[in-house]
């Protein structure tokens, strides 16, 4: 069953806040990976390519963390677990809608082959921390 967010997490995911995806390895070890999100509704999603270590993780199983952190308050973060869906994205239009957020403007042109995908998270558990 998948859980909504609260506004406290809706604050820390819509702002300018880095976060930190955790997959699994074929062999069960952990991946990690700093990224730039995008909340929808209740779910959070990132950019990738195909080729990269968390897409072939996540494809092969979906069981995904992903923690972020206030910059402006380190000791403000929230925890989520969860399910990824791997989507295609042809028209590359997450990276240029989180490239905005970020920084604001487009990002730079990517080569043609590279082959973008939408991670998308949805929630099973949020875990809150604020001190």
């Amino acid at each position: 069953m998948t859980v909504t967010f609260d506004d406290a997490t809706r604050e820390l995911l819509d702002g300018r806040n880095f976060a930190t995806v955790a997959t699994l390895n074929p062999d069960g070890s952990p991946q990690t990976s700093v990224v730039w999100i995008a909340r929808d509704g209740d779910t959070v999603s990132f950019s990738s390519t195909t080729g990269r270590q968390k897409t072939r993780n996540l494809s092969r199983d979906p069981r995904v963390g992903l923690t972020v952190f206030d910059t402006g308050n380190p000791y403000r973060s929230v925890e989520i677990r969860g399910t990824a869906e791997v989507l295609a994205d042809p028209d590359k239009t997450l990276p240029k809608r989180l490239s905005h957020k970020y920084l604001g403007e487009d990002p730079p042109v990517e080569p043609g082959d590279v082959v973008r995908v939408i991670v998308r998270i949805s929630p099973l558990r949020v875990n809150g921390f604020s001190a």
